[in-house]
């Protein structure tokens, strides 16, 4: 017997959280990169919730080394943001992380290169 909450959403509850915040602290960020330059080019690339959703990992990829830094410094001011745009019953402590999977992408992309380069050597 399927419930009608399993029939209106194809994918499950943690699924919609992580999307939900991501596309909420995106656009906080979007709007802070005028008070702070350390936001600019910026992309939050996912977000994955404990089961709990007491904690929230942000994943991100930055031109700008001092990216970090800056969501850190404005941690709280993201919180309070989510907080008011999300209908969740408690919001989520944010941890942000640089995504290693754009990183181990790049090598990836490295190594073909270089592959090819080889190739077209031989």
């Amino acid at each position: 017997m399927s419930s009608k909450s399993a029939d209106k959403h194809p994918y499950p509850r943690s699924a919609r959280v992580n999307e939900i915040l991501r596309e909420v602290i995106s656009d906080v960020i979007v709007r802070l990169e005028d008070l702070d330059d350390r936001l600019g080019l910026l992309t939050v690339t996912g977000v994955e919730t404990t089961p709990d959703l007491r904690h929230a990992t942000v994943f991100f990829d930055s031109l700008t080394p001092e990216a970090k830094a800056g969501l850190e410094d404005r941690r709280v001011q993201i919180q309070g943001q989510v907080n008011a745009q999300t209908k969740m019953k408690r919001t989520p402590k944010l941890d942000f992380r640089i995504d290693p999977a754009v990183r181990s992408g790049e090598s990836v992309e490295e190594i073909i290169r270089r592959l090819h380069a080889e190739d077209e050597q031989n």
